[in-house]
């Protein structure tokens, strides 16, 4: 399925993103679309949808905003990649932006913790549970949100405050630690 066949308001999607941490530095990090996670518009990311993308576009082509507005770039992507778990970013806001310093102290303080990205639809397709499987698209902005579309969308980890949102995300972190100390 490709945009063409799909009505106009659907071409366009905002999924989610979280964030994994926050520095002082304004420099975070974290996950976008985990890849097979069900949305609260029934979009599901599949594994290799942003790869096209991102080989054309690169981080430097994807626009960090704050609620999704135009007028209000807040800083600049620094890496954005596809691995096993789904779409990785690093950002960093930018110090003399009055917004992004705002932003910046909410997000420490625990109290903005959403990520979106905007992207169109370049291929998709329907399972029978009803749930759009986007096989390609093509991003063009991540935005820091107060109301993410998916509910396990916030940050994680803010400069040494913990933000345990759910059993999974603190599954997720305990894996990570022990991963990290067999490497050891």
């Amino acid at each position: 399925m490709t945009t063409d066949s799909l009505p106009v308001w659907r071409t366009k999607k905002f999924a989610n993103l979280t964030l994994a941490g926050v520095t002082g530095e304004g420099r975070f990090s974290g996950y976008a679309s985990i890849f097979g996670e069900v949305d609260l518009g029934k979009d599901a990311i599949e594994p290799g949808a942003f790869s096209q993308s991102l080989a054309r576009r690169g981080a430097g082509g994807v626009r960090m905003l704050f609620q999704h507005d135009p007028g209000e770039p807040l800083g600049a992507w620094k890496t954005i990649r596809e691995d096993g778990r789904g779409l990785y970013v690093e950002g960093l806001l930018s110090p003399g932006v009055a917004r992004a310093k705002e932003v910046h102290q909410l997000m420490k303080a625990g109290a903005l913790d959403g990520l979106s990205i905007g992207f169109q639809t370049v291929k998709a397709k329907a399972d029978r549970g009803g749930v759009r499987r986007i096989l390609e698209a093509d991003l063009w902005e991540i935005s820091i949100v107060t109301f993410p579309m998916l509910p396990s969308a916030r940050v994680s980890n803010v400069k040494n405050a913990r933000f345990f949102r759910d059993k999974e995300t603190e599954l997720v972190r305990t894996m990570r630690r022990a991963a990290r100390m067999m490497k050891l």
